[in-house]
């Protein structure tokens, strides 16, 4: 109980403590780098690990920033994924569903193996954090590219 407490205090500690500016875009933790995953991606996209899939937590957590139009390939998560949206406007979509406008603040729960894609809006950056849930046995499964006349 203590280490989570203490976990979830330097997590608000960061957040409160720290914001990230990039022009008028503010976020509360770092870019990171150019993502190595971008090939699953149309656009540029940042990822830096906030806590990488290690055998002590086994909670993969990141944050991801997109330029504007920016977005992930259609693809799963078969233990399942939660999105944090902590800057920007962005775009959630499961197949065969309407897109989602997501704004900060907003929480994305993404049942396992439900298709789907998330990204920026066409006008400005967008940052969230992504958890894996069930990260023990959690793997992605990258489809086809979103296309323009999906992501409109």
């Amino acid at each position: 109980m203590y280490k989570k407490l203490a976990i979830l205090t330097a997590v608000f500690t960061i957040i409160g403590g720290n914001t990230v500016m990039a022009e008028d875009f503010k976020q509360p933790f770092a870019q990171g780098e150019i993502n190595p995953y971008n090939k699953y991606f149309t656009g540029t996209t940042y990822l830096n690990m906030l806590n990488p899939k290690d055998e002590i937590w086994n909670a993969p957590i990141g944050n991801v920033t997109f330029e504007p139009k920016a977005r992930t390939n259609w693809h799963k998560h078969s233990g399942g994924q939660i999105l944090l949206v902590t800057a920007g406007e962005g775009r959630y979509q499961e197949k065969a569903k309407e897109i989602q406008i997501l704004k900060p603040g907003d929480i994305v729960k993404i049942p396992p193996n439900v298709e789907h894609w998330h990204g920026a809006g066409p006008d400005g950056m967008f940052a969230h954090i992504s958890l894996e849930t069930n990260a023990q046995n959690n793997q992605t499964t990258w489809l086809d590219p979103v296309t323009d006349e999906q992501y409109k």
